[in-house]
């Protein structure tokens, strides 16, 4: 069964495991460097847990994917979000999202940002509904009212 979850402190290390292997997926797909700040580091990732801000996605005993949440009153910033590069193509981003986007009373909008050289973040998220509001000369900024 797929869940998406808090994470424990049990959970950093793997959740930064699978972080890293999921945007070095995407700097390989596309020949940009890198991924977000601290995609890597398990002490960010630790803090983000402490914090409440880290969650899981899990099938069965395993962990899938993870994202980074900022709630603020009726807002919501998805700061990130991966999966196992090796399960891409299972619709879990999509659950995921639709968890996110359902799961947190009172919020009423969420937002993030991607790599405008990300096609492939580009295009998902445009697929899931939301709506470009912006961008600069890194990233493309998306909204969507739920």
């Amino acid at each position: 069964m797929i869940q998406f979850l808090p994470a424990e402190p049990f959970d950093v290390a793997e959740l930064t495991r699978i972080s890293t292997a999921a945007f070095d997926s995407d700097a390989i797909m596309s020949g940009e460097a890198g991924g977000p700040p601290d995609y890597d580091n398990v002490e960010w990732h630790r803090e983000m847990q402490t914090e409440e801000h880290l969650f899981k996605l899990t099938d069965g005993e395993l962990i899938v994917g993870g994202a980074v949440l900022f709630a603020d009153a009726d807002k919501m910033h998805i700061g990130r979000i991966w999966i196992d590069p090796e399960r891409f193509h299972r619709g879990l981003g999509t659950f995921m999202m639709n968890e996110i986007e359902h799961r947190f009373e009172g919020i009423k909008k969420l937002e993030l940002d991607t790599p405008l050289w990300n096609i492939r973040t580009n295009s998902f998220y445009q697929k899931l509904g939301y709506t470009a509001v912006g961008k600069d000369d890194e990233f493309n900024y998306y909204e969507k009212f739920v």
